[in-house]
């Protein structure tokens, strides 16, 4: 028997899109997982997640060569296991601001106005602080604060307010900009992928089935309508086929969703004839519009004996973490974070601080942590003018997406980064921290009285806080890849794409609660259409 939809990938989006729509028993739903379990142990302690970097819970994808950012190729994070990127990430719950969804509707997107998001951010959501009209409770996501915090958050909080930045308890509530706590996806000391929280309660359902470890290799067709899948079990070499009763549904990603659709004959025919393709559907925007996050690494030292992640993740605290689920292994190394305007006439903060209190020179890098105190502030680039492209490197399904975001092409992204450090740099100087910080200098960068070192700093020390989005996006022009009445692939029956590409630029802050909120309403919309 054919399911009615087949769901490819178990990331932010698809274990939503599973469990919304197998609620009604008489629909048959596959949802299919390029990776594994999600037993991995790092996945479930949320002060492990930076060890995930580098493993085979993770794609480890790279860019092109950022001409640049001094031809780096940089390292893309990518969730790689049940839950996706939600099983890897920092947990951190920020909705991003209401007027990045106004845009939405602004640019033709008609009933994705903030308004109309709000009742789908509010479904999912559990939140432990907060009972008004902005948060939800009794939803399938848990949402609180850190329950361990550090003293470091609190001064960072007060060194917002000493250089101008008001407190704010809570940035998706009335308004984003200010300075305070995050809130994470976490409950009773375990990460809250959405794996854990939309698909593990609900395996028993007869009418879901979890296939894992299946790599797509293309979409199949009959006529004008695609009508199934074609896809590898790991270590088989001969491909099976998964025929669908009424629609597929790619939650692969911003990466890996257009990477199907062109691998499957959907996007630019011109290019896709480069590669051997024969081109189904002529689609020009199909991988085009990447827009991303960067932020970039500012660290001073510690005064505090074991306060900084950096020194407390020792066998003391793993003890006490499986024996009474307390101490800092149950929280987040982010804690804390502000949204910050650095110039007049802005509808919203162009600049997101986030605070940990932790330091490395290379944020990505776990294992070479110093042994020693310190804290970070990471300046975010949140609205980046700059857009880049997901490509092919060739025609083989196995191969990794050609990812390049073309960081800082739009000089104006530097400037503006570059505004940021130098708010970060007076925050971390600050006299909250005084206290808390060793001398009255940056550690890292060590050089920072130019604007010329500290661009220097940005090129070499920026990174990807992993928010790509935009490859598939929703609208109504013709670069458009899906419509905003359902997410369908314009052009062809049969096909949605429902994820992180669809969202038409990136949003002013995290991207995961977005991401489940889009699955949210794209649920509704398939059950309602």
């Amino acid at each position: 028997m054919k399911p009615d939809y087949i769901i490819i990938g178990a990331g932010s989006a698809g274990c939503v899109l599973a469990n919304r729509l197998s609620e009604n028993p008489k629909i048959q739903v596959v949802l299919m997982e390029a990776g594994g379990d999600d037993r991995k142990l790092e996945i479930q302690i949320p002060a492990a997640y930076s060890a995930l970097n580098y493993t085979k819970v993770n794609w480890n994808f790279y860019t092109e060569t950022q001409p640049y950012v001094n031809h780096r190729q940089m390292y893309q994070p990518r969730g790689k296991a049940l839950g996706g990127s939600s099983a890897i990430n920092c947990m951190a719950y920020i909705r991003g601001n209401r007027e990045d969804y106004n845009d939405w509707e602004r640019w033709g997107n008609k009933g994705w106005n903030y308004q109309a998001m709000l009742p789908y951010f509010k479904k999912s959501e559990d939140n432990q602080q907060f009972q008004n009209e902005f948060h939800g409770r009794g939803g399938l996501l848990n949402v609180a604060h850190n329950q361990y915090i550090t003293p470091l958050a609190e001064a960072f909080v007060q060194a917002n307010i000493q250089n101008g930045i008001p407190e704010n308890l809570d940035f998706n509530g009335s308004t984003q900009e200010g300075a305070g706590k995050f809130q994470f996806t976490i409950k009773d000391g375990k990460r809250v992928s959405t794996a854990a929280a939309f698909i593990k309660p609900v395996l028993n359902r007869p009418n879901l089935k979890v296939i894992t470890r299946a790599y797509i290799t293309k979409l199949l067709y009959k006529n004008d309508a695609v009508v199934g899948v074609e896809y590898l079990q790991e270590k088989s070499k001969n491909p099976e086929r998964l025929e669908v009763a009424k629609e597929v549904i790619l939650s692969a990603g911003a990466f890996q969703s257009p990477q199907i659709l062109m691998l499957s004959g959907i996007g630019d025919a011109d290019y896709l004839q480069l590669f051997g393709i024969d081109c189904r559907l002529d689609l020009k925007g199909v991988g085009q519009n990447l827009s991303d996050h960067l932020f970039v690494n500012m660290n001073v030292l510690g005064s505090l004996k074991n306060t900084s992640y950096n020194t407390v993740l020792n066998f003391k605290n793993v003890l006490k973490y499986f024996i009474q689920k307390k101490g800092p292994l149950t929280s987040s190394p982010l804690e804390a974070c502000s949204f910050v305007r650095t110039k007049e006439g802005l509808d919203r903060p162009d600049i997101q601080f986030h605070f940990s209190p932790a330091w490395g020179y290379d944020i990505h890098d776990f294992d070479g942590r110093p042994k020693s105190e310190g804290f970070t502030i990471l300046p975010t680039l949140l609205k980046p003018k700059s857009r880049g492209f997901i490509g092919l490197h060739s025609n083989n399904p196995l191969d990794a997406p050609l990812i390049d975001p073309q960081y800082f092409s739009n000089p104006e992204d530097m400037q503006t980064l570059l505004r940021g450090v130098k708010k970060a740099k007076e925050v971390l100087l600050s006299e909250a921290f005084d206290h808390l910080r060793i001398g009255k200098q940056l550690n890292f960068p060590a050089k920072s009285d130019t604007d010329e070192e500290l661009i220097e700093h940005i090129k070499n020390a920026c990174e990807t806080v992993y928010h790509p989005c935009g490859t598939c996006k929703m609208g109504i022009d013709e670069m458009a890849v899906v419509s905003p009445e359902g997410l369908k692939v314009r052009g062809i029956a049969g096909l949605r794409v429902v994820d992180a590409s669809v969202i038409p630029e990136v949003i002013a802050g995290n991207t995961n609660a977005p991401v489940i909120a889009v699955a949210e309403k794209a649920a509704d919309l398939i059950l309602n259409g």
